[in-house]
């Protein structure tokens, strides 16, 4: 999965990435090979492993919600917010599929311990959704974490593609000392981090459990017949409310509705009324 060989030729899997990155189409030479892994900079030493994309590779392991988690965050890309104190952290990475597509459209919900690594259990601070680009990219911005007792610093996340299960999972910092007391600590979901003059950048790749041949996304598994005013394609504002096989709902997000997105489906979307 390395992004150069031993004798520093760049891999094809670190081109495709670098297109995706800067929005470039990937050439054509390149569009039926795996892609991805960070690229690496020069001098730089390649870091432990994470589960980059490798056609047919398995996908980014699961983990344990914990206790924690909260439905119906808010969608933001940020969780700072005036006066928080802590290492600022920004985490940035690609979605894949299995056949190292990226997929537009997951809905990422990240919760985390604040800088005394204390949960917000009545409110949303450090809570929050948002969803890949047309790219399958995502990024975010908060600080991070403090530890607490039993537990190293981790990131946690949930995802889901249009039509397909929930991942749930964590994400973790490379040499922290109590990644080698954590027992729910996975080397596989360790981020690549380096610091950025005070702050602290992160790259993680995904890779979820969704069947891709050859298409960049996945095709939404069938969930049901509509039973009443939910309809794909349509721009739903918050406040408003649908039925959806019966039961009626509000929209939490504003967002424009797409098959596998169905309001039973995506609670950080709709409450049932």
């Amino acid at each position: 999965m390395d992004n150069e060989t031993s004798t520093g030729h760049v891999t094809r899997k670190a081109v495709l990435r670098a297109a995706l990155a800067a929005g470039m189409a990937a050439p054509a030479v390149l569009m039926g090979v795996p892609a991805l892994a960070r690229t690496l900079t020069a001098g730089e030493a390649a870091p432990a492993l994470t589960p980059a994309c490798d056609d047919g590779d398995d996908p980014t392991p699961p983990q344990t919600e914990g206790p924690y988690f909260k439905p119906n965050s808010p969608r933001r890309t940020s969780l700072l917010e005036a006066g928080t104190p802590g290492i600022r952290l920004t985490v940035s990475g690609y979605v894949f599929g299995l056949a190292c597509k990226p997929i537009p459209g997951v809905l990422l919900d990240f919760w985390q311990a604040d800088t005394n690594g204390a949960y917000d259990n009545s409110g949303f601070r450090f809570r929050g959704h948002q969803f890949t680009d047309a790219r399958g990219a995502f990024a975010l911005t908060t600080i991070v974490p403090g530890l607490y007792p039993g537990r190293t610093r981790h990131l946690h996340v949930k995802l889901q593609a249009p039509g397909r299960p929930v991942l749930t999972t964590q994400l973790y910092f490379p040499n922290e000392p109590r990644n080698n007391t954590d027992t729910i600590f996975d080397p596989r979901l360790l981020m690549t981090v380096r610091d950025a003059g005070g702050a602290r950048e992160a790259a993680f790749d995904f890779v979820l459990n969704v069947p891709q041949d050859p298409g960049p996304s996945p095709t939404p598994s069938p969930t049901g017949t509509p039973g009443g005013t939910w309809a794909a394609g349509t721009a739903y504002r918050a406040g408003d409310a649908v039925t959806y096989g019966g039961p009626g709902y509000v929209c939490l997000q504003a967002h424009t509705a797409q098959a596998g997105w169905e309001p039973p489906n995506v609670p950080a979307l709709w409450r049932l009324r």
